[in-house]
């Protein structure tokens, strides 16, 4: 079986992957290190401003990866080397989270306002479209607001960045920025499924951070083959209802019908069980 992704000398390729180094980063991290993942948003228009900004030497700012609204991937840092994502932060008793941490960032506009047209604004004044709208509430925040939603294809190819990241470097703690710096930042929001991120990817690995084996845990599956459509029903003649599974992704199975399981991933949907183990 192919992989989707893989990770060569600290770089990330695969498909959809392009390399544009920038220039704003700190030396190699420190042994044993990274062991954590901090997850972002651009807060920008598009991955092409926002790989621009963090190019710049005079912004002295960037992140390991900018994921795009298609599913494409930029690295601009590799793995092996701090960049300059979280600034002011602290988690669990430390501080400086650059020192520690890969940054993720997803091209997404962040908060929205509603103006009197019933238009969905970003602070850059793009308008968005309802379906292109997550309403919800912030963790940090008390009440509900509107956020740019982020698209199947970009949260599905983040779980397999991160997975994948996991695997390589023994990550121990995925968080958001938003956690690590509250008050001060609010990404990746509500809209990202933060929680299920962290808990299907680092659920299954004990204390020390080690890999357990997914397979005895009852209820789950692993992928078997480079792609898996997801469909709305258990059938081939339903719809898929998101971009496709790649392998190696573990999925909560919910129920199974007739050589068909519905699992849960991202998102809720049916594949055919020969392709789960």
């Amino acid at each position: 079986m192919q992989p989707i992704y893989v990770i060569d000398n600290h770089q990330l390729h695969g498909v959809n992957v392009t390399q544009t180094p920038s220039p704003n980063h700190g030396q190699n991290f420190a042994s044993g290190l990274p062991d954590t993942i901090v997850m972002h948003y651009t807060a920008g228009s598009s991955v092409n401003s926002s790989v621009s900004t963090m190019c710049n030497p005079a912004n002295k700012v960037s992140a390991h990866l900018v994921i795009g609204r298609k599913g494409q991937v930029v690295q601009l840092v590799d793995f092996n080397t701090i960049a300059w994502h979280a600034g002011r932060s602290s988690w669990q008793g430390r501080t400086g989270l650059n020192k520690y941490s890969i940054g993720i960032e997803l091209d997404n506009a962040g908060p929205l306002t509603q103006n009197d047209d019933g238009l969905f604004l970003s602070w850059f004044n793009k308008a968005y479209t309802g379906e292109e709208v997550f309403k919800g509430k912030h963790r940090n925040q008390s009440q509900s607001g509107y956020w740019h939603a982020y698209t199947e294809a970009q949260i599905l190819v983040a779980f397999d960045v991160c997975r994948l990241l996991c695997e390589t470097y023994g990550i121990k703690t995925i968080v958001g920025h938003e956690e690590i710096a509250p008050g001060r930042k609010s990404d990746p929001g509500p809209a990202f499924p933060l929680d299920k991120l962290r808990n299907n990817l680092l659920e299954s690995r004990d204390q020390e951070g080690s890999a357990v084996d997914v397979l005895s845990v009852e209820n789950t599956g692993i992928v078997t083959v480079p792609k898996l459509n997801i469909r709305s029903g258990p059938g081939a003649n339903f719809k898929p209802v998101a971009p496709p599974l790649t392998g190696g992704a573990t999925v909560q199975v919910k129920e199974r019908y007739q050589g068909w399981a519905k699992v849960d991933y991202v998102v809720s949907g049916w594949v055919s069980e020969k392709y789960i183990k």
